[in-house]
């Protein structure tokens, strides 16, 4: 299957009120993965007339702010109102088609995109008429989640841990977030949970 890794940067955690600093997004197909720097990659940071978060958010996000001042030329430079048509032409532009309605439905993926990024995408001019998620997304937490032991989802941290990765901590960039999230779900193509509980039943 096609699905599309994203993730968000943004100025605080409240859709309403704060705003997206940064999006990007990798395309993955799950049968044919290339190596991680030739995924189609889409990245943008987003300016908006003026800013508004929690010192937390903009404290992480320091280094978007820095690009976001500069007045040196950027590509990957965009206004609220451009993203999701730039984002809806990266898309197309990568073998996704429009449906009946005109717009992109995707399969997304990332660390929280249900219940984070969505509520931020969701207020973007153009969400819906452009693209739109399927109601299935994919959380590679609930791939790396210790069922005897966990209370809650693991991070994105313990994740990375658990696959064993030699770099755990996470960047808070947007773009390798996104790819982090393709490097968790990979090992489960050739071996899908269920096919795992199958080997596990024949070796009993």
């Amino acid at each position: 299957m096609r699905y599309v890794s994203l993730d968000l940067e943004t100025s605080g955690p409240h859709p309403q009120r704060h705003q997206v600093l940064e999006l990007a997004a990798v395309v993955e197909d799950s049968r044919h993965p290339l190596p991680l720097a030739q995924l189609p990659a889409f990245r943008r940071v987003v300016r908006h007339p003026e800013y508004v978060g929690t010192a937390g958010a903009l404290a992480l996000n320091a280094r978007l702010l820095v690009e976001l001042a500069s007045k040196a030329p950027n590509p990957e430079l965009c206004t609220p109102d451009e993203l999701l048509p730039q984002f809806y032409e990266f898309l197309l532009a990568n073998g996704f088609r429009p449906g009946p309605k005109g717009h992109i439905s995707v399969t997304m993926a990332g660390k929280n995109v249900a219940s984070y990024d969505l509520g931020f995408l969701k207020e973007l001019p153009g969400w819906g008429r452009l693209v739109r998620a399927d109601p299935a997304m994919l959380d590679p937490a609930a791939f790396y989640l210790n069922w005897r032991k966990d209370s809650r989802l693991p991070s994105m941290s313990i994740c990375k841990a658990r696959a064993q990765f030699a770099d755990r901590e996470v960047a808070h960039e947007a773009l390798a977030d996104a790819l982090d999230v393709v490097r968790l779900l990979r090992p489960f193509y050739e071996l899908p949970v269920y096919k795992q509980l199958d080997e596990t039943s024949k070796g009993a």
